[in-house]
């Protein structure tokens, strides 16, 4: 076996090679404005598309969970998908 032991899967655990958070992206086209929350924060920016396991935003800026600005406005910003709780237009 070329690819023997090294690539197998323990028994009983599901593989997903593409988080389920993903699935919140399929309705959105390039440029869309979002909110994309995180635990104590979220970014306002463009969608700028999903690439390696993180979400791409275009000039966003960041807000603290009570609505007041937290930074300026940045160009692009990548947040991990595994951070994302919430995600709306």
């Amino acid at each position: 076996m070329l690819f023997g032991p090294l690539f197998r899967v323990p028994f009983g655990v599901p593989f997903s090679p593409v988080p389920p958070l993903v699935g919140l992206f399929d309705t959105y086209p390039i440029g869309t404005r979002l909110r994309i929350g995180m635990d104590s924060s979220f970014w306002v920016g463009n969608f700028g598309g999903l690439q390696d396991g993180v979400a791409l935003l275009t000039n966003a800026r960041l807000f603290s969970n009570i609505g007041k600005p937290v930074d300026g406005c940045r160009p692009v910003v990548r947040i991990p998908i595994r951070s994302i709780t919430f995600v709306s237009q």
